[in-house]
C-alpha cells in the first residue's frame, strides 16, 4: 500500500523483470509503471495480461487508482490521479530502477501525459487551462473539504524521483468533456448523476467523487507539448468506440515532433481490454529502445 502525497492509500504490486539479460542490459534497471483505465484495478485480468507481457521488457509496477480496487479515496476521473501515479513512479525508483516508463490506458493514458508534464523537475506549467468546456450539467462547484487541491497546483517543487523517462498513452482522450460517442455519453451519465455513481460503486466497484472539477485540470492536449524532451508514444485503434482518431491525432500533433510518435493500429478497439499480446509486445519493445541510452531525467 503506497501513500499519495495527499494521504490517499494506493494499492500496488511489483513484478520483477523476467526477460533475458545477457551482459546487463538497460531492461534490468528499468521499470514500467502501468496506469489502468476507468473501472480497472491492479488485479483485473486485462491489466494482469499486460503485466505478464511487459515483464519481458522490464520490471512492472501496477496499481489501482484512487476509488478503484482496494485503494482509498474517490475517483476524480483523471485529476488527482496524477498523485497516485507519482507515488507509483517514486516507489519504482526507490526499488533501484534508474529508468521508469509510464504506460497508461484510456483514463490512465490521460494521467500519464499530464503526469509527464506536471511531475518533472522545475516549476509546473501555467494554469488554469484555457480549453473550453461544455459541461452543462454542472452541480455545486464549491470545493468539498475532502477533495485536495487539484494536482496541477500542488507541490511546485517536484521530487525528481517522480518523473518518467518515457510516456505511452494508449486509447487516451485528448480533451475533456467529450460526448460524441454513445459510450462516452453513458460514462458522463455515470459520473454526473447520483444514480450513475451508485451504479459505478456497486456494479463497477469504482467510487466516484460527487463534485465537479474546480478549476478544470490541464487537458492532455495542453500537457503534451510540455513533455519534451521526454519521449511520448500515442497509441490508438481505428475501431475505438470511445474516442475517434482525431483525439490521438491532435494529441500527437501537440507534442514535440522530435520526441513524439503516433501509432494508429488497425482493428484495435479500446484500452487494455482490447490490447492483444502483439500490440503489448510492440509497446514493450518501444520502451526498451528508449532505455538504450544513459538514464537521465527531463531537461
Amino acid at each position: 500500500m503506497l501513500r499519495a502525497s495527499d494521504g490517499v492509500g494506493i494499492e500496488a504490486a511489483y513484478d520483477p523483470y523476467e526477460g533475458e539479460d545477457p551482459g546487463g542490459t538497460a531492461a534490468a534497471a528499468g521499470a514500467i509503471v502501468l496506469a489502468h483505465g476507468f473501472s480497472g484495478s491492479v488485479d483485473r485480468p486485462a491489466l494482469r495480461r499486460a503485466v505478464e507481457v511487459f515483464t519481458r521488457y522490464g520490471a512492472v509496477v501496477s496499481f489501482s487508482f484512487r476509488g478503484h480496487g482496494r485503494s482509498g479515496g474517490h475517483s476524480t476521473v483523471g485529476d488527482l490521479e496524477v498523485l497516485d501515479l507519482a507515488a507509483a513512479v517514486s516507489w519504482a525508483r526507490s526499488l533501484g530502477h534508474e529508468r521508469v516508463a509510464t504506460v497508461g490506458f484510456s483514463m490512465g493514458g490521460s494521467v500519464v501525459v499530464r503526469h509527464g508534464a506536471l511531475r518533472r523537475p522545475g516549476p509546473p506549467p501555467a494554469h488554469p487551462s484555457t480549453e473550453p468546456t461544455d459541461f452543462a450539467e454542472s452541480t455545486d462547484l464549491a470545493q468539498p473539504a475532502d477533495l485536495a487541491e487539484p494536482a496541477d497546483l500542488v507541490e511546485a517543487d517536484v521530487d525528481p524521483a517522480e518523473h518518467s523517462d518515457a510516456v505511452v498513452a494508449v486509447s487516451a482522450p485528448a480533451r475533456w468533456y467529450y460526448r460524441g460517442t454513445a459510450p462516452m455519453r453513458r460514462l458522463h451519465w455515470v459520473i454526473q448523476r447520483p444514480v450513475g455513481r451508485l451504479v459505478s460503486r456497486y456494479g463497477l466497484r469504482t467510487r466516484i467523487h460527487p463534485r465537479d472539477w474546480d478549476p478544470v485540470p490541464l487537458s492532455p492536449v495542453a500537457a503534451a507539448p510540455l513533455l519534451a524532451p521526454t519521449p511520448l508514444l500515442v497509441v490508438h485503434g481505428d475501431q475505438d468506440p470511445y474516442f475517434p482518431v482525431d483525439h490521438p491525432q491532435s494529441l500527437a500533433a501537440a507534442g514535440d515532433p522530435e520526441s513524439t510518435e503516433l501509432w494508429l493500429v488497425e482493428d484495435f478497439g479500446h484500452a487494455e481490454n482490447a490490447a492483444d499480446a502483439a500490440l503489448l509486445h510492440r509497446i514493450g519493445g518501444w520502451v526498451r529502445d528508449r532505455w538504450s541510452g544513459p538514464a537521465e531525467g527531463p531537461a
